[in-house]
């Protein structure tokens, strides 16, 4: 049985005329998982929880396209069924566990049911993303790749004093152009995550890969639970990222 309904998109186009030089993702924007799959066997108000997507993330991210002009894709399937933010052989591409919930009807798939996942969640939507590049690439339209991701206060027990994390592997340029971030709340490179922790896939594929500026942005989702508080760090992600805009373009 397919995972994506003939015809259903794995992914959605949000303002994709935008003229930014940016390019928004943000991978883990849903927590929709087909009912067939009877919720993964987890409680349906465990899907309410970070475990299935990033809180506040695609409504953070639908706000800065505006801002921005930038085109954004959205994945529109939970992380639960497959993290477009790993690669196919990753332990994580198809968790058994995220934090301390077991994600029992991921234990047991069979060789074809993994590679399901892979050819109807992942693959199309990193060729969209790709497809977008090329053709951005073909016109000489300058561009960088930001994602937006949120994350927990507390993880296994330890809080987290970080409030917005600039993520990077082997390129630091976007994110020292990005500036020290808002007054009042803690920004720190590489927290609460890094390389180390396998999550820059998207970025190194997309951006890295093919020369291009990129930046993985984290932001902590007790500050973006709430559509104001999705508004009001979009704005805050917005001045900086359109100055990096501007510099791009009097580059150009």
């Amino acid at each position: 049985m397919r995972i994506v309904k003939k015809n259903e998109r794995v992914f959605e186009w949000v303002n994709h005329q935008g003229v930014s030089p940016i390019v928004l993702v943000c991978e883990h924007a849903s927590n929709h998982i087909p009912t067939y799959l009877n919720n993964l066997g987890l409680r349906r108000n465990d899907l309410e929880r970070h475990i299935a997507y990033d809180i506040g993330a695609a409504g953070v991210a639908r706000v800065l396209a505006q801002a921005l002009d930038a085109p954004l894709i959205v994945n529109r399937f939970s992380r639960l069924i497959y993290d477009c933010n790993r690669a196919p052989n990753h332990v994580a591409a198809v968790p058994i566990v995220s934090e301390i919930y077991e994600i029992s009807s991921n234990a047991n798939l069979s060789t074809s049911q993994r590679q399901r996942r892979i050819d109807e969640v992942y693959r199309p939507f990193h060729r969209a993303l790709e497809d977008a590049l090329d053709k951005r690439a073909a016109a000489r339209i300058p561009t960088a790749v930001v994602s937006i991701h949120s994350f927990t206060r507390v993880y296994h027990g330890m809080r987290r004093e970080v409030d917005l994390g600039l993520l990077f592997d082997r390129n630091d340029h976007m994110a020292k152009a990005f500036g020290p971030g808002p007054d009042g709340f803690t920004t720190r490179f590489n927290e609460p995550y890094g390389p180390e922790n396998g999550v820059m896939h998207l970025m190194n594929v997309h951006g890295y890969a093919r020369g291009l500026h990129h930046l993985m942005i984290e932001i902590c989702n007790d500050l973006i639970d709430t559509p104001a508080g999705q508004e009001k760090w979009a704005m805050h992600l917005a001045r900086p990222l359109a100055k990096i805009a501007a510099a791009m373009r009097d580059k150009q």
